[in-house]
């Protein structure tokens, strides 16, 4: 296969998507292109895929497929010579949050078979075939029901899953990812700006990705209001039907068992030293050190896929809006993709 056709084909893949994006905001009458059937009826199939959150998503993958990220991105790895099929098991809680390894497989010199997330069954295959179109047909690709006759996986699931998987593909060279969830640090010191772009961490997505911020940790004197005030940005969140019961489940749990929690009418904030939180719920814990903090991340970092916090807070660390932006060298679990592809 041609490599160069591909990434050509992929950066005017990105230019029909933005083009789409860009008609899309500028026409006030009903927009009833193929594109934006497909986005209504994923929407339709999975109402956790909202309009917005779709072309969210959207959005970011043309920011991202410029000739100049692509290439900066590929120039540190080598095409394989010879093509392996890549068997590809996509998760499905966010909007084509299987692109990556789509795209990794294809760029890599080999063939994905891909197995869709019920969830998500729509995007990708779109995206797929106006790849191959503007490759002139040099995108190798088989959406599959299940997976046969391939030569490696990568394959994501819930953590009880991934040991189903990890025994099912232990003969295979593989990559299997498990929960994970995002985590954030204030210093106190932080802006409204900078909480209000806190909340886009927090909110994108209903808080459904593993990027997304489930847990905070504050200081001592850290006022819990300044959250909330920065929040309502999002407050029009309550109106989803799905993220609604959520929020209505969990609140009537925590009353019942009489456990305190702050609360705004669209999410509630409890003091809790759990990595994970509930949907509609935002944990968080106070330190007096800095120091435990990072001991805490260090000790959780198999759970952890990103962390919020400013530059000088003294961590590897996402600034504040920029979780839901990753690059193109971004990995999920932070397991180099690409290098893994080199070798199968």
């Amino acid at each position: 296969m041609n490599t160069e056709n591909q990434v050509l084909g992929l950066i005017k893949l990105s230019d029909y998507i933005k083009a789409f994006l860009i008609k899309d905001q500028a026409d006030e009458n009903e927009n009833d292109s193929e594109f934006e059937l497909l986005l209504r009826k994923s929407e339709i199939e999975n109402p956790w895929f909202t309009v917005d959150n779709q072309k969210f998503a959207l959005k970011q993958w043309t920011e991202l497929l410029t000739e100049e990220n692509i290439s900066a991105w590929l120039k540190n790895y080598s095409v394989s010579k010879t093509a392996r099929r890549v068997g590809l098991i996509l998760a499905g809680n966010i909007p084509l949050v299987g692109f990556h390894d789509v795209i990794s497989v294809v760029l890599s010199g080999h063939i994905p078979l891909i197995k869709l997330s019920s969830k998500d069954k729509y995007m990708i295959p779109f995206l797929l075939k106006k790849w191959n179109e503007f490759s002139e047909g040099q995108i190798p690709f088989e959406l599959v029901e299940r997976l046969e006759g391939f030569d490696a996986v990568i394959a994501t699931g819930s953590n009880n899953t991934a040991r189903y998987l990890e025994y099912y593909f232990k003969d295979h060279p593989s990559i299997i990812r498990k929960n994970r969830t995002s985590v954030a640090v204030l210093k106190g010191d932080e802006t409204d700006g900078e909480l209000q772009l806190l909340a886009e961490d927090i909110f994108r997505y209903f808080g459904l990705g593993c990027r997304n911020v489930t847990r905070i940790f504050i200081p001592q004197d850290f006022v819990i209001d300044r959250l909330f005030e920065n929040f309502l940005g999002f407050q029009d969140i309550i109106h989803h039907n799905k993220y609604a019961n959520n929020y209505d489940y969990n609140r009537a749990v925590y009353l019942l068992n009489q456990e305190q929690f702050w609360d705004n009418n669209f999410v509630m904030l409890k003091e809790d030293d759990k990595l994970f939180s509930p949907l509609s719920v935002i944990n968080f814990s106070r330190y007096t050190s800095l120091d435990d903090v990072q001991e805490f991340i260090a000790e959780n970092e198999e759970n952890i896929q990103c962390v919020v916090a400013k530059k000088d807070v003294g961590l590897e660390a996402v600034p504040f809006g920029e979780a839901q932006h990753p690059a193109l060298d971004t990995y999920a679990d932070n397991v180099d993709t690409m290098k893994f592809l080199e070798v199968v």
